[in-house]
């Protein structure tokens, strides 16, 4: 009798995929140097990455340069040993000793003060309270170092508001090519409450539904800006991102004051101590 064999979706590392689809390490973290280059006169050493998951952005750190040092933090065991077992697999010994990555709460971790603070991939948004965000912003602040800068990111745009599917292919030299889905299931318009999944489909008919699920207040670039200064950041920016000339997002992010209307967009935000 002939066993069937294992489809993709059975087989696959939902966290391999995450960062295949969604992340982009090395341009985000040369945007976070130079912008804090720019805007501080120095190079940064420390960096800690908020709501880490896998951290590729502290491994993407710490190997630029000799000097760089980061700390992942994330509440969830499973993901954080998937981190350390990558930075196994990626980093030297040296590149290793200069990360650490640790299950605490981000509202009450205490580590050395960075010179830089991150929360990247909307990963914020799981605070969906006023006085929780708040408290969220106070506690960074009071972390940073005293030239330190906070790094964020939103997207918004009036599609945020839908239900909605949306699918693009996604390149895997490793394993095949597969599609990476995101569905914004629910928008409640009274509570702000967003409600989003992420699925993979494979070349072989197979679906990894589900494979990440997020519950999450839909912020928008007002709000956001008017808690980190009531948290009591000086100055609060932020940058949007450019058009190519077939109407593509260019990934050029640049200090604005404001930005079109666009059906969806993304912006990184910056927040000096």
């Amino acid at each position: 009798m002939n066993r069937p064999h294992p489809t993709s979706a059975a087989g696959a590392d939902r966290h391999r995929l995450y960062e295949l689809s969604v992340q982009n390490p090395s341009l985000e973290v040369t945007f976070i140097d130079r912008t804090y280059r720019r805007l501080r006169g120095r190079t940064a050493r420390l960096l800690r990455e908020d709501f880490c998951g896998t951290a590729a952005i502290c491994r993407e750190w710490v190997s630029r340069r000799r000097i760089n040092r980061a700390f992942g933090i994330d509440l969830d065991p499973e993901v954080l040993e998937w981190g350390r077992r990558r930075c196994l697999q990626t980093l030297s010994e040296d590149q290793q000793s200069r990360m650490a990555l640790l299950e605490q709460d981000v509202l009450t971790v205490r580590t050395d003060a960075p010179d830089i603070v991150l929360a990247f991939n909307f990963s914020y948004w799981l605070l969906c309270g006023r006085t929780g965000l708040l408290r969220y912003f106070k506690q960074v602040r009071a972390t940073l170092k005293d030239d330190g800068v906070f790094f964020l990111d939103a997207y918004g745009g009036y599609d945020s508001y839908r239900v909605l599917t949306e699918e693009r292919r996604v390149q895997d030299p490793l394993h095949g090519d597969f599609d990476y889905v995101w569905e914004q299931a629910v928008y409640e318009p009274v509570t702000g409450r967003l409600l989003c999944h992420i699925h993979f489909r494979f070349d072989d008919g197979s679906v990894l539904e589900r494979a990440f699920s997020y519950d999450w207040r839909l912020w928008t670039l007002p709000e956001i800006r008017e808690l980190l200064a009531e948290a009591g950041f000086a100055t609060v920016q932020v940058y949007w991102q450019g058009w190519d000339a077939d109407g593509h997002p260019d990934g050029v992010f640049v200090p604005v004051e404001s930005g079109a209307p666009d059906a969806g967009w993304i912006a990184y935000l910056t927040a000096e101590k």
